[in-house]
C-alpha cells in the first residue's frame, strides 16, 4: 500500500494544542478532516521538526515545521452490491440520491445489507477516494429509514470535510413535506399553550425544544427543555383536509438537523404524522370527517408520511450554489389524493 507525505510549516499565533495547530494550518486542499488528523497523531503519522508525536496536547510553535505520512486508502469491508439507485446529481466529489422509503443510509448490526451505502460502492465503484482512510461512501447526514427523499453523499475527503462543515453550521438548505393530523395553525388556543411552540409572521409555526434519547425506549428521541441537543423546527400548513380539520400537509424546515426531529417535534406539539408507529399513534377518525376511502388510505398507510423534499448546499469544492428538488413519492401521493 502507497501513501504520501504532507509538509507544512505553523503559522504565527498558533493555537496552544498541537491537534487545534494542525486543523488549522494544514493545507485546505489536502481536505484531512479534526477526526483524520486525530487519528494520524494517534498512529503516529505525525512528526514536528522531525520527531515523532502523538500527544494532542503538546505545545506547537510558530515556524515548527509539520510532516505527515498519509496511506492510500484501505478498501472498505462493506460489501458492494447492485441496487437500482435513483441519482439526482453526480460529480466525481459527491452524489445527490432520491433514497425510497423502507431503504437504510449505513450497514449495522439490525441491517448489515441492502443500504444506500451498499448500493452506493457498487453504483461509484473505483471512483470512491478514501473518505477518512477508507474507499468509502462519506455520509455527512441521513434520513430515517422509512422517509424518503434527497440525501447528499460525499465521495472524496474533500467533499466530506466541506459538506460536514456546512451541515455543522446549519447553512444547508433543508425542506420536508410531511402529512400530519390536524391543522398546525396559529388560529388554535392550545397550540400556544404548548411549551416550546411560537409562531412567526406567516403563520409559520417554530418549535424550539432540546432533544435526547427517551430515558427507557432506546429506540425513541424525547423532548427536554434542560441536557440534550437544540433543536428548531419550522412548519408551514400547505394544505388541510376534513372538517373539521382532520389532517395537514405541511412543509417543514430544519435549524438544526438531530434524530427523528421533525417526527418528534410534531408529535409534541400534538401533530403527530400520519402512518408514524413510533411518535403519531393510530387516531380515531370521525366517519363524518372524510370519505371511507381517505379514512382506510390513512389507517393503512405503512410509514410515517415525510418525504426530504428539497436539498440545498454549496458545492464543497467548485463553490456553486446547488439546490434539487424531489417530487413527492407515488404512495404519499396516493395519500394525498385520497384526502382531497
Amino acid at each position: 500500500m502507497g501513501s504520501r507525505q504532507i509538509s507544512f510549516v505553523i503559522a504565527e499565533n498558533p493555537p496552544k494544542r498541537l491537534d487545534k495547530a494542525l486543523s488549522r494550518d494544514v493545507p485546505e486542499a489536502e481536505a484531512l478532516s479534526r477526526t483524520r488528523l486525530a487519528r494520524l497523531l494517534e498512529a503516529g503519522a505525525i512528526a514536528v521538526n522531525g520527531q515523532e508525536m502523538r500527544d494532542a496536547k503538546a505545545r506547537v510553535n510558530e515556524g515548527d515545521t509539520v510532516e505527515i505520512i498519509v496511506e492510500e486508502a484501505d478498501e472498505s469491508h462493506i460489501n458492494a452490491e447492485d441496487i437500482p439507485l435513483d441519482v439526482v446529481f453526480e460529480d466525481d466529489d459527491l452524489i445527490v440520491i432520491n433514497k425510497p422509503a423502507g431503504m437504510v443510509v449505513h450497514p449495522a448490526p439490525g441491517s448489515p445489507s441492502g443500504t444506500l451505502v451498499n448500493a452506493l460502492l457498487h453504483h461509484c465503484g473505483e471512483n470512491l477516494s478514501g473518505v477518512g482512510g477508507v474507499k468509502r461512501p462519506g455520509i455527512v447526514h441521513r434520513i430515517d429509514k422509512e422517509t424518503s427523499g434527497l440525501l447528499v453523499v460525499a465521495k472524496s475527503d474533500a467533499a466530506h470535510h466541506g459538506l460536514a462543515a456546512q451541515f455543522e453550521k446549519h447553512t444547508v438548505e433543508r425542506y420536508y413535506r410531511a402529512i400530519c393530523y390536524g391543522v398546525p395553525a396559529s388560529n388554535d388556543p392550545r397550540l400556544r399553550g404548548v411549551r416550546g411552540a411560537s409562531f412567526e409572521p406567516g403563520n409559520i409555526l417554530k418549535l424550539t425544544t432540546q432533544l435526547a434519547r427517551h430515558k427507557t425506549d432506546r429506540q425513541r428521541q424525547a423532548v427536554l427543555f434542560q441536557g440534550g441537543k437544540h433543536a428548531v423546527t419550522r412548519v408551514r400548513v400547505v394544505e388541510s383536509f376534513g372538517a373539521p380539520e382532520t389532517a395537514a400537509l405541511v412543509e417543514c424546515w430544519l435549524e438544526t438537523g438531530r434524530t427523528h426531529q421533525i417526527r418528534v417535534h410534531l408529535a409534541h406539539a400534538g401533530h403527530g404524522l400520519l402512518g408514524d408507529p413510533t411518535y403519531g399513534g393510530k387516531r380515531k377518525i370521525s366517519p363524518k370527517a372524510l370519505p371511507p376511502a381517505a379514512i382506510a388510505a390513512i389507517s393503512n398507510f405503512p410509514r410515517q408520511a415525510l418525504h426530504a423534499a428539497v436539498l440545498g448546499f454549496e458545492h464543497p469544492v467548485s463553490g456553486e450554489n446547488l439546490r434539487f428538488e424531489a417530487p413527492l413519492p407515488a404512495d404519499m401521493q396516493a395519500l394525498l389524493d385520497a384526502l382531497k
